[in-house]
């Protein structure tokens, strides 16, 4: 005879996502007739039923104290019935339903020191990776670049001052854990030599097989020298990745003089007006200057600065360098061409489909 199994409570996996929706959106979901933005940083959304919900977005760090955590905490509880929510970029949006609430909170927020903005022709929070801090296959400091670009370009979160939204990220080697492949700026640290082995150490600390297992292109290969067991390094196949020494601590690729940062320009993840877009490579390499990297600060303020002069409403950065050309761009930044911006890999991302949008001409099928 058949029982009815009983609901089991689980650690596996993370709750589902109605569990903690705030009880405005529960109720109009999938029922909303349209959005706006009233001011920087607060956005309405208003549904059918005519309930309306008020997004107000503010700056956060990405790497945040417990004590910045609370705060936020208790001012969702005093503002918007405890209901709040991260964005992608990090930056923290409160769930508002009583319009009255939402310049006393905008106010609590810039006090508290949280400037209120990062939304539509602006620029948001820079996403990043983890950097010196935490990761050990980086090539750059993540949040020290971040904070010195951002303090430069600061008043562009709080206004909606530029043609069209301008997403920034870094990412602090090509393992990429941020979006460096498809935001209209892109920081990517880079390392420019292969590992060096420890050939000492390693038979002590590493298992042969996993360390060229590691490898994605192929360019560790096991050696013995002087009857030990090692590996030796194809330098033609090496990517410069660390996967390596993720597994093995005796390969290290960190290297203060040729490491540095490399800057890439026109991705996006949206499919308005035009579908995704990857990033392409506008600076090949720019050394690590901490612990405010001018050159890098100066190279990214150019060119949003020659974007906001030249590109029309709307158009991201992919957008505006498609309709005036790479090599108008390459005249309005200043920026010198070189042999590295050719894009000659077999696996180029142009021979990629970036969108979900599937329609052809006939011409095309």
């Amino acid at each position: 005879m058949a029982t009815e199994i009983a609901t089991r409570k689980t650690d596996i996996g993370p709750p589902h996502y109605q569990k903690y929706l705030p009880p405005v959106i529960k109720k109009n979901y999938g029922k909303w007739k349209f959005h706006e933005i009233l001011k920087p940083g607060v956005l309405l959304h208003v549904a059918e039923s005519g309930d309306k919900l008020y997004s107000v977005r503010a700056a956060a760090p990405r790497l945040t104290s417990t004590k910045t955590i609370r705060l936020f905490a208790e001012i969702a509880d005093q503002f918007s019935g405890g209901y709040l929510r991260y964005t992608s970029r990090n930056n923290i949006e409160f769930l508002v339903t009583d319009e009255k609430q939402v310049a006393p909170l905008v106010e609590r927020l810039k006090k508290e020191g949280y400037p209120v903005g990062g939304m539509g022709p602006s620029i948001t929070n820079i996403v990043h990776t983890q950097g010196w801090v935490h990761c050990h296959s980086a090539a750059s400091d993540a949040s020290g670049v971040v904070k010195s670009v951002m303090d430069e370009l600061f008043p562009h979160f709080e206004k909606m001052d530029l043609p069209g939204k301008l997403r920034i990220a870094f990412a602090c080697c090509l393992n990429m854990c941020g979006a460096v492949h498809c935001s209209d700026i892109a920081i990517l640290a880079l390392h420019r030599l292969p590992p060096k082995i420890n050939k000492e150490a390693l038979p002590k600390m590493c298992e042969i097989p996993t360390t060229v297992a590691s490898c994605p292109t192929g360019a560790i290969r096991p050696k013995m020298i002087d009857g030990k067991q090692t590996v030796e390094v194809i330098e033609e196949q090496c990517m410069y990745c660390a996967n390596c020494f993720t597994v093995c601590p005796a390969m290290t690729l960190a290297d203060a003089e040729n490491d540095g940062l490399s800057i890439w320009v026109g991705g996006k993840v949206s499919n308005a007006r035009h579908e995704p877009m990857f990033s392409k490579l506008a600076i090949p390499f720019i050394p690590n200057n901490p612990p405010r990297w001018p050159e890098v600060v100066a190279a990214v303020k150019n060119i949003v600065d020659v974007y906001a002069k030249n590109a029309s409403k709307y158009e991201r950065m992919g957008e505006w360098i498609e309709r005036v050309g790479w090599p108008r761009f390459f005249q309005l930044t200043g920026i010198e061409f070189t042999k590295y911006h050719i894009d000659d890999f077999k696996h180029a991302g142009e021979s990629y489909k970036r969108s979900a949008q599937l329609k052809h001409t006939p011409a095309e099928v």
